[in-house]
Parts: C-alpha cells; sequence; structure tokens
C-alpha cells in the first residue's frame, strides 16, 4: 500500500540518524498528539506533523536575549509575539551535530523565498551562550550561509528558555546532556496559539509540512517545497 508520505512525494526516514531523530521528536516534543505523529512517521505512514499547544503565549519566556549582530531583544515580545517561527538550539562548537543540522534548515529558510523574514522568522538559540559570543555566533552563521538570526545571552535566561519550548528531557541525566537538544526544530504560530515540532535532519520538505499545521496561509495557497 502507498504511504500518505510517498503519495506526497517525501522519503520515509531510512537513515539510521534519522530514525533516530524522528524517535527524539517523540521524547521531546512533551505535548499531546506528538506521540502518534512521531509514530506515523517511523513507519512512513503521516505527511504533516500535527498542531501541538507546547508552548503558549503566556508559557514562552521573555528572556533578554543578543542577536549575532549585537542587538539586545527579548526572545518573545520581538521575535515571536504574532509570528509564525522555526526555532532549533545548537552551539557553535558542535562539530557533527550541528553543522549538518543547519544546512538541512538553510535549505528550508532558503525555500520560504521572500516569506522568510517577512511572515515567517527562523531562529537559533545556543545551547552553551557562557562560550557562544555573538561574534561566535556570527562567524558561524557566516560560514554556514544562514541568512537567519542567532541568539545567545544569560545562562539562566537560555535554560529557561530551553526548557519554555520543550527542549528537555524529563529524566536529569539525560536532560543533562546537551546534544539531546540540538535535533529538533520547534515550529510554531503564536498569534494562533498552534505548536509543533519536528526533527531537524529529517527531509527538508518534511519539516516545511509542519507549516500546514501551523500557518492557515500555506494551507490557503499550497505547501511549500524544496525545489
Amino acid at each position: 500500500m502507498t504511504s500518505n508520505l510517498e503519495r506526497s512525494g517525501m522519503d520515509a526516514p531510512r537513515d539510521p540518524q534519522r530514525r533516530q531523530a524522528a524517535r527524539r521528536w517523540l521524547a521531546l516534543g512533551g505535548v499531546a498528539g506528538l506521540a502518534a505523529s512521531g509514530a506515523a512517521l517511523l513507519r512512513g505512514g503521516g505527511s504533516a506533523a500535527p498542531v501541538a499547544r507546547a508552548p503558549s503565549a503566556g508559557s514562552i519566556p521573555d528572556v533578554p536575549l543578543v542577536t549575532h549582530d549585537g542587538r539586545k531583544v527579548r526572545f518573545y515580545s520581538d521575535l515571536v509575539r504574532g509570528r509564525v517561527v522555526f526555532v532549533n538550539m545548537m552551539y557553535a562548537q558542535c562539530s557533527e551535530q550541528c553543522p549538518p543540522m543547519t544546512q538541512n534548515l538553510r535549505r528550508v529558510h532558503e525555500a520560504l523565498g521572500s516569506r522568510a523574514g517577512q511572515d515567517i522568522f527562523m531562529y537559533s538559540i545556543t545551547l552553551l551562550p557562557e562560550f557562544d559570543s555573538p561574534a561566535d555566533l556570527r562567524a558561524y552563521r557566516e560560514q554556514q550561509g544562514a541568512n537567519w538570526t542567532f541568539l545567545t545571552g544569560r545562562k539562566a535566561d537560555v535554560e529557561q528558555l530551553r526548557r519554555g519550548l520543550g527542549f528537555s528531557d524529563p529524566d536529569p541525566q539525560l536532560d543533562a546532556d546537551i546534544t539531546r537538544h540540538t535535533g529538533m526544530v520547534r515550529v510554531g504560530n503564536d498569534a494562533l496559539d498552534r505548536w509543533t515540532m519536528a526533527p531537524a535532519r529529517v527531509s527538508p520538505n518534511q519539516i516545511l509540512e509542519c507549516l500546514i499545521s501551523v500557518d492557515p496561509r500555506t494551507r490557503a495557497t499550497g505547501r511549500i517545497r524544496v525545489a
């Protein structure tokens, strides 16, 4: 039987690393509906990630951060409120997981075309703000050709934000391993309080499917696809 993924032109995650990332989707999502969707992804039987009410307007920490170009911002007030966003976590010293993940998200960002930075925004937040200065993030951004906003700040604020956005594990020992929090991307529409999550290293088209769940404009105009 032809699966929904096959009918939509997307490949199921056959690669072991992608399958592992899909399993982590279940562990890190922490919201109703993600389990069923993640299982479908592993079976190759689901096309779109579910609408997930993970962070909400009242629960997203409005912590102070600094962008890669040195601007001081408030995460919720300045970057998320009323917007459709992609958010992931990384760190500049990460040499195995982060560069491939950033390159994957770069393809997603490029596919957004003129909507990128206009009505859809992408943010990458360092997990090691004590080491990643704005200059470090700017160098990483330029090296990766990643034309979106990278963020650092105080360690306590970044930790609060990490947990508020659902990049966490209920097992304290596993949660202490920062590499467990670099493999996911949170996708949300704050205006409608719709949120979901996807593995950051599945195909870009699978990540873009999340927009169908959270963004009425994408549903109305049709799927955004990587050429």
